[in-house]
């Protein structure tokens, strides 16, 4: 039982994927967070953090850029603690996410896909605009905030090493804003330096392409910035896959495992599976499924 709805954020489980390794390999099932997705967890902890450090104050308004999830959370975090959300996205959101995030009764402005973030057209480049121009506001700043990893680091970290009693050996996670891989790598490395920290990128990102990026259709993953939140020296590989590798495992992972998840989970998935052939017995791999397929299924993946 929880005194309110944000407090029953997090304690996800941790499931057993059958794939065909020696190895030992887990799900971390993100998307049963209240609000659907591991964006949950950051989300609340940024917010929190600028309440106690007088950055968002009562009566305040909400402002920030997301791809999907982390402005389902915040729409939904906002409203249990009484604020005003703006939410900016691209046009490339999934029809769901956009009901979704609207119907927590956020603001949704959208911009157009640019290559670039730092493209005045962008969604975070218009979001800091909204933030500047409207009183009373507070930015989480998802892309640039490095509380967002010390939110990963606080919370699912030690969360995963407690699950698996500190027997895991390697840790798999798709790289958006880095959050996640920065947070919880740096976290595992401190408990066992052994631990193996893998990456999972786009090969169409900003970093795959050497600063030349091109369209890719995987939602909420792809290095496609230079920002203080990644944190490559926690990170021991990082793997580039394809929208062809990555969108037929949304297919099988539902299908052969009855796990329905999202696009970045089916790149997560096909990392792991890879990945996995060279593990040995004994060894404990976890990966993270960030959301479900739930919010992608006019996308026609499936």
């Amino acid at each position: 039982m929880h005194k309110n709805l944000l407090n029953a954020i997090g304690n996800t489980p941790l499931v057993r994927v059958n794939f065909d390794t020696p190895a030992t390999v887990y799900a971390k099932l993100e998307y049963l967070n209240p609000g659907g997705s591991v964006k949950d967890r950051s989300a609340l902890f940024m917010i929190e953090y600028a309440e106690r450090n007088g950055l968002l104050n009562r009566g305040g308004t909400i402002v920030d850029a997301s791809s999907g999830n982390h402005g389902v959370a915040v729409a939904m975090i906002g409203v249990a603690k009484g604020y005003q959300v703006i939410i900016t996205v691209s046009e490339k959101i999934s029809q769901e996410k956009m009901a979704t995030i609207k119907a927590y009764g956020a603001h949704v402005v959208v911009c157009p896909s640019t290559a670039f973030i730092d493209d005045p057209r962008s969604y975070h480049s218009v979001a800091r605009a909204i933030h500047q121009e409207t009183p009373n506001s507070f930015m989480p700043d998802q892309y640039f905030n490095t509380v967002n990893a010390l939110a990963h680091y606080t919370l699912l970290g030690p969360e995963i090493y407690q699950q698996t009693k500190g027997s895991i050996t390697h840790f798999l996670a798709c790289a958006g804003t880095g959050g996640t891989i920065s947070g919880v790598g740096n976290y595992l490395k401190e408990q066992n330096s052994h631990i193996k920290v893998i990456g999972v990128d786009s090969n169409n990102s900003f970093r795959s392409t050497k600063g030349n990026p091109k369209p890719y259709k995987i939602e909420g993953m792809g290095i496609d910035f230079v920002s203080p939140v990644m944190n490559y020296d926690v990170v021991d590989e990082i793997i580039a896959v394809a929208d062809d590798d990555a969108l037929p495992m949304l297919k099988i992972m539902a299908q052969k495992h009855g796990l329905l998840v999202g696009p970045s989970s089916g790149a997560a998935a096909y990392a792991a599976q890879e990945y996995s052939k060279k593990l040995k017995k004994g060894d404990i791999a976890v990966m993270i499924f960030g959301d479900s397929g739930r919010a992608y299924l006019t996308k026609n993946f499936y």
